[in-house]
């Protein structure tokens, strides 16, 4: 069984500014909003947990990510299985090279832009696309880590709800989590955050291997 990939990926990434811990969860949605649109781009190494539906098996990996505004980003898994998903702004390039294929996607305009993922490239708006609600830590976070549940207003076909876990007071994202309709759930923990450092636009210039099968988004070859 694998991790669910690019579609499942997930977040928002804030800069650092004070919040009250008291604060609603409309307004903990808002104060997040505006940390995110000072974001223009970070790199952080990651590990991504996801426990699958009736089985319950734990699987783990562990990667790399670049996002830059916007609608650039770049998943790079590196194990225990090597995974590729890149967003140029334009088009989503999906590459698992065991398979030898190639799935090519088109990035939303910024007004239909409700996969999570999509917020870290500059595209939706949290507070227009998800009902915020409280939740509860996971275990395993810091004790006082603050948890935000944002379920899309929409109904997603990937997704059911993501849960944000930031630091209180600052709102530095320590982790997140999404479930989906099988009852799975993907946990992401950052590590290693760069901020505002110029990521270079050859992070998301996607170059074809040789030898694959593509397949677009329309289903063609």
């Amino acid at each position: 069984m694998r991790i669910p990939a690019f579609p499942a990926l997930l977040a928002a990434w804030m800069l650092v500014t004070p919040v009250a811990a008291q604060q609603s969860p409309a307004e903990l949605a808002q104060a997040l909003q505006r940390k995110y649109n000072g974001v223009r781009d970070f790199s952080t190494d990651f590990t991504h947990t996801y426990v699958g539906g009736v089985l319950k098996r734990k699987l783990t990996e562990t990667g790399r990510l670049a996002v830059k505004k916007p609608g650039k980003m770049r998943w790079e898994y590196v194990s225990p299985e090597k995974k590729l998903f890149v967003s140029d702004g334009v088009k989503v390039y999906s590459y698992i090279p065991a398979d030898k294929q190639v799935i090519v996607g088109t990035v939303p305009p910024q007004d239909q832009a409700t996969t999570p993922a999509l917020f870290l490239a500059g595209k939706g708006d949290l507070t227009r696309d998800f009902t915020p609600s409280a939740a509860t830590a996971p275990a395993g976070v810091p004790a006082g880590t603050l948890a935000l549940k944002l379920v899309p207003r929409t109904p997603q076909p990937d997704y059911d709800w993501l849960v944000l876990l930031v630091e209180p007071g600052t709102l530095a994202l320590r982790g997140l989590q999404t479930g989906d309709a099988q009852g799975g759930t993907s946990t992401f923990s950052f590590s290693n955050l760069k901020e505002n450092v110029g990521v270079s636009d050859k992070e998301f210039a996607f170059s074809m291997p040789r030898g694959v099968d593509v397949i677009t988004d329309s289903g063609g070859r």
